[in-house]
């Protein structure tokens, strides 16, 4: 089982390119792909589940590509889009069913699919109810079991846990983790708790163009001996933050405790344990800053 993007690019109206070469190879496990927002996750996730062409470049499933021959991979294919959108005077079961059928999927063995789908994703008390009175962390849900109605061997998920509150979160966590085995599941979110909390690899994308490809131990020794703990008076926190990579601030008895990212520590700053938060935002900045991380390469895991 495999997903191969092959240097693909996207250009919209107006000359815009959402991405740049982007090249990536896949296999079994969960991919955080993480970037700020704009950062063309939610563009690349189209293409991959044969929504949207590529301007340039190929995505092969299993060797066959999909622009050409789509069929093949929408057929093992489970997609949540970030904007999920649902028929507000079904219920689940009815919205479910509807489409499994769409899917083409057998109608005896949907039945009993969206049963376990429903326990799965904590709906079956309201699984009568029209969905036009579901929260939003309700459709989001739906729109989960939806996505892998036919056991999908490729999982894109966008922005999954918008809208669910805490519990939710670590359900869905968790169920994303107990999924990953025999499949691949492309997790994109802005969210780094998510990743961190998931992902056997983490892409990094931003402004296009893929920053690094790696495990989260690589990108995490990346940052090593680079995080520092420094307390500061409230009032010197803006000065600080012109002159320093500040990637959180806490504010305590004693003052601000900001994490800054650097080779050296500001006068005063002691060593702190490096975390997923500080990787990203070091290697997006030296993407930006035209700088390359020995170790860390684009489309390979180190």
């Amino acid at each position: 089982m495999q997903l191969a993007i092959e240097d693909v690019s996207k250009r919209y109206g107006g000359g815009n390119w959402a991405l740049r070469n982007f090249t990536l190879q896949l296999g079994p496990g969960v991919l955080g792909l993480l970037g700020p927002n704009g950062a063309g996750k939610t563009t690349l996730m189209s293409i991959l589940a044969t929504i949207t062409r590529a301007t340039e470049g190929h995505v092969r499933w299993n060797g066959t590509d999909i622009a050409s021959k789509p069929d093949g991979l929408r057929a093992t294919l489970g997609y949540l889009p970030q904007d999920f959108g649902v028929y507000p005077n079904l219920n689940a079961v009815e919205f479910l069913e509807y489409l499994a059928a769409v899917k083409g999927l057998d109608a005896a063995a949907s039945k009993r699919r969206i049963d376990e789908l429903l326990n799965l994703v904590n709906l079956a008390d309201v699984r009568k109810r029209p969905l036009g009175g579901y929260s939003g962390g309700m459709k989001q849900r739906v729109g989960i079991a939806q996505a892998l109605l036919n056991d999908p061997q490729l999982l894109i998920v966008d922005e999954p846990t918008a809208g669910l509150d805490p519990e939710e979160r670590v359900r869905f966590r968790n169920l994303l983790s107990e999924l990953s085995g025999e499949r691949i599941i492309i997790l994109s979110t802005h969210i780094v708790s998510d990743v961190e909390a998931t992902a056997t690899d983490i892409a990094l994308i931003s402004q296009g163009a893929l920053v690094a490809h790696a495990s989260p131990e690589e990108l995490l020794r990346r940052v090593e001996d680079k995080v520092w703990e420094w307390v500061i008076p409230s009032a010197d926190l803006n000065g600080a933050r012109q002159r320093h990579l500040i990637s959180n601030t806490a504010r305590r008895s004693d003052g601000v405790h900001a994490r800054v990212l650097g080779e050296t520590p500001p006068d005063g700053a002691q060593p702190a344990t490096a975390n997923l938060e500080d990787a990203y935002l070091f290697c997006l900045t030296q993407h930006r800053a035209g700088t390359v991380s020995p170790g860390v390469e684009a489309g390979v895991v180190a």
